[in-house]
C-alpha cells in the first residue's frame, strides 16, 4: 500500500509485461500510475495524485477524499438499543464505543 497526501494506492506487478500497475483506492474518479521500477512507481503515484489535484483546483472543484472517516451502517433496533445501553454504562458516546469495538478486530 502507498500513500500520499491523504490518498492510498494499491499495486500490482504484470510479470509478463515486467511493469508494477496502480490505482489510487476509494475514489469514484479513477486514478492510475505506473512504473517499471519501485522509484519510477513511487514518482509516478505521486505524479498522478499532484495532476488530480491541480486538475480540481483548475476546475474549481473540491478533490475526492478517499476515506472521509464518516460511514453508514444499518443497525436491527435491538441491536442499537443493546450498544446504546452499553455506551451509557460505560459512559462514552456510541460512537466512541464502536470504534473500541472495531478497533478491537
Amino acid at each position: 500500500m502507498m500513500k500520499y497526501k491523504g490518498y492510498a494506492g494499491e499495486v500490482t506487478y504484470d510479470a509478463e509485461g515486467h511493469i508494477f500497475h496502480g490505482e489510487v483506492l476509494g475514489l469514484k474518479d479513477i486514478i492510475t500510475f505506473q512504473g517499471t521500477t519501485v522509484d519510477e512507481l513511487e514518482e509516478a503515484f505521486k505524479g498522478s495524485i499532484d495532476d488530480y489535484l491541480n486538475w480540481c483546483k483548475e476546475r474549481g472543484e473540491t478533490p475526492e477524499k478517499a476515506f472521509s472517516g464518516n460511514i453508514r451502517v444499518r443497525l436491527s433496533s435491538d441491536l442499537h438499543a443493546k450498544l446504546a445501553q452499553a455506551a451509557v454504562i460505560q459512559g462514552i458516546s456510541l460512537n466512541s464505543l464502536i470504534i473500541n469495538k472495531l478497533q478491537k478486530n
